[in-house]
């Protein structure tokens, strides 16, 4: 029988020092359903961030972006169901968001998913067989060059099989769309 892991991805919400909360949509769907992994790829900001995603899974992953002054890690890495996930923030890197130094940098990690931010943009890719899941920015706020206007996070399906489905939601206009694609990226041995 397949297993199946969900994990809430999200990142750089800025709170307090660019905007004061959540939307209260994403917060609504935060709270209406069950997470085994909450990952907030970094730029939490405020702590009060930390307190309220420990709430919403099993298990939470964490890393210390660049606007960050708690004390948390500065990559993680962990398993689930045989993959090896790693998280950054994604400012290792240059420029913001290069799928190539991101990919160096998920090889130098052993891992084949990697969560990334920093860009405030979404975006889900796979290179040289890793999986990439940046979140964008949760609150929809600014960032230093070329981020999405809208809120955005992702949900992360892991399943035994090999599958992952990653569904992107965003937050246009007070209403919350929604956009799914699924891959199959079989764990390392």
């Amino acid at each position: 029988m397949a297993v199946k892991v969900f994990m809430l991805v999200m990142s750089d919400s800025h709170i307090r020092e660019r905007i004061e909360w959540f939307p209260e949509e994403f917060i609504n769907i935060f709270k209406g359903k069950i997470y085994d992994i909450v990952v907030h790829a970094g730029d939490l900001v405020d702590p009060e961030v930390l307190d309220f995603i420990k709430g919403l899974g099993r298990r939470i992953y964490v890393v210390k972006g660049n606007m960050d002054y708690l004390d948390l890690p500065e990559q993680e890495v962990f398993e689930v169901l045989g993959y090896r996930i790693g998280v950054v923030h994604g400012d290792q890197v240059r420029p913001r968001g290069n799928i190539q130094a991101l990919t160096t940098l998920a090889k130098s990690m052993n891992v084949s998913i990697l969560i990334s931010g920093h860009t405030h943009s979404p975006f889900i890719a796979t290179r040289s067989r890793i999986l990439h899941v940046n979140p964008g920015s949760v609150t929809g706020i600014w960032g230093g060059g070329g981020s999405s206007p809208s809120p955005t996070f992702i949900e992360l399906e892991i399943w035994s099989t090999g599958e992952i489905t990653a569904t992107l939601y965003e937050l246009i206009e007070g209403r919350v769309t929604t956009s799914t694609q699924r891959f199959v990226i079989y764990p390392q041995s």
